[in-house]
């Protein structure tokens, strides 16, 4: 923890190396983004003891969920990231000619970073690609919740990448705090809803720019499947999307699934099995399950499952260790609808079923809450996947498979209301950290002195056709020099 006086000679230091111009460069940028890889490869074992440490996760699931996501993301950068540097041309109007028009992107300069403790290593240092290959300075806030990967990044990261223009300020609530009473050129918060209100609250002080990774109510739509093998695919996807990604407690995780009436009990049976087959007969003894970040989230997961009517409805699991931090992959069939579980977002190993009279039924289920950070829908009906895609809005959607898009380089990863705003990875992560300035290259002849008073009824003529008809700007032009 740094004081508050040290804090702002740090940030000093940090905007002076900004100005010297020294990250702009395409070789400073890439010799970061080489020593992360570095980082990355030569401390795997010290990241998997610090994420089981943390969280309990299992070397497999860190390196899936984490490593694996950040070597790929930092490759992708590299091998495009001059091609982001080039300035674009601009296409102009004729009326225009002969001038030039360019688009240059511009690192926007001292940018803050906050990371979230459910994936803290990828979720501090993704962010972080974006900003190092956009050519900024950088401070990272690791999670304080996880706190051997925060004691990781903040001894680690000084090691391999620069720091007169990276660093990491670890600590607690008062550290963040104080962070965002400072000045930035751009904050990148992933987190809760909650703790993004108060991000956004001091931005506005500075008018900074904020980019909100939140979370919220991601719902599934499971259709029914005439294939089986097609059936069975699908639960494993479900699984894979609810308990094992940090054993629910994933932003854009399943938090609840719609189904219709009739094929609920199947699909339930299904769901059973396939646990089983993941995590054995006592999931508790399973090393494949995460656990729960601590007992004040072990609290809150426990206290969704005291209503009477909450409990009535699981039809599976429900079993709970708060010694071990551990809560047993829990299925219910139709909680009430009004109840905290359904209410709020999840986060954790508990996964509702709602049940429909009929699959389309689930489109105005969702509209009647607020915009998810993403939709997954099990489908094989072209027509539902049509009226999903036009009817709803969220972050993300997804037929047929959970999370993937998440992993996807090539597409934008954000939300939309309370789910958040902005978008981050690959060149939207680059794009996220940048500004794009608009650069207009005009010579002094030809002039047009239509543009100038005195005014009269042939330049009032003469720009109404120049703005309507961009066509005829070459003739225009010329007719209009002298007039």
């Amino acid at each position: 923890m740094e004081a508050k006086e040290g804090m702002e000679e740090s940030l000093a230091g940090l905007r002076e190396t900004f100005k010297s111009g020294r990250t702009r460069s395409l070789a400073w940028r890439k010799s970061q983004l080489r020593a992360l890889l570095d980082l990355l490869r030569e401390n795997e074992e010290r990241i998997f003891k610090a994420l089981h440490q943390d969280l309990g996760k299992h070397p497999v699931e860190a390196f899936r969920d984490e490593i694996g996501v950040l070597e790929k993301s930092t490759n992708f950068c590299l091998s495009h990231l001059e091609e982001w540097m080039a300035p674009k041309k601009g296409p102009l109007p004729l009326l225009f000619f002969p001038t030039k028009g360019e688009v240059l992107s511009e690192p926007l300069g001292l940018v803050l970073i906050i990371a979230s403790w459910n994936f803290p290593i990828s979720l501090a240092l993704d962010p972080l690609i974006g900003a190092i290959s956009a050519g900024n300075t950088a401070v990272v806030k690791p999670s304080e919740l996880a706190p051997a990967c925060s004691s990781f990044l903040a001894s680690s990261i000084p090691l391999y990448l620069d720091t007169k223009a990276i660093k990491v300020i670890d600590g607690g609530q008062d550290v963040g705090e104080k962070l965002l009473q400072q000045k930035w050129d751009k904050i990148f918060f992933t987190g809760s809803p909650r703790v993004g209100r108060v991000v956004m609250s001091a931005a506005v002080k500075h008018l900074t720019p904020v980019t909100l990774e939140l979370g919220g109510k991601c719902p599934t739509i499971f259709d029914s499947f005439p294939d089986s093998r097609d059936l069975k695919v699908a639960v494993k996807r479900i699984l894979g999307g609810k308990w094992c990604a940090c054993s629910g407690q994933a932003c854009v995780g399943i938090d609840y699934l719609l189904v219709e009436e009739k094929f609920a009990s199947t699909l339930i049976d299904l769901l059973k099995k396939e646990l089983e087959k993941f995590y054995g007969e006592n999931p508790k003894e399973s090393n494949s399950i995460s656990r729960i970040i601590n007992k004040q989230q072990f609290r809150r997961l426990s206290d969704l499952l005291k209503d009477p009517l909450v409990r009535a409805s699981i039809v599976h699991g429900g079993s709970l260790d708060e010694d071990k931090l551990f809560i047993e992959p829990t299925i219910l069939l139709n909680p009430p609808l009004d109840a905290a579980i359904m209410t709020e977002e999840i986060f954790g190993p508990l996964l509702p079923i709602i049940t429909l009279n009929n699959i389309e039924e689930s489109i105005e289920f969702i509209n009647s809450r607020p915009k998810p950070l993403a939709i997954y829908a099990f489908t094989t009906n072209e027509t539902l996947k049509r009226r999903i895609i036009s009817e709803t809005s969220s972050g993300s959607l997804t037929f047929n498979d959970t999370i993937l898009q998440y992993l996807c380089d090539a597409l934008p990863f954000g939300g939309v209301g309370q789910s958040g705003f902005g978008r981050y990875h690959g060149k939207y992560s680059f794009d996220t950290f940048s500004h794009e300035k608009a650069v207009l290259r005009r010579p002094f002849f030809p002039e047009l002195e239509a543009r100038y008073p005195p005014w009269n009824d042939f330049k009032m003529n003469f720009i109404r056709l120049a703005y309507s008809f961009h066509y005829l700007g070459i003739i225009l032009l010329f007719l209009g020099l002298k007039r």
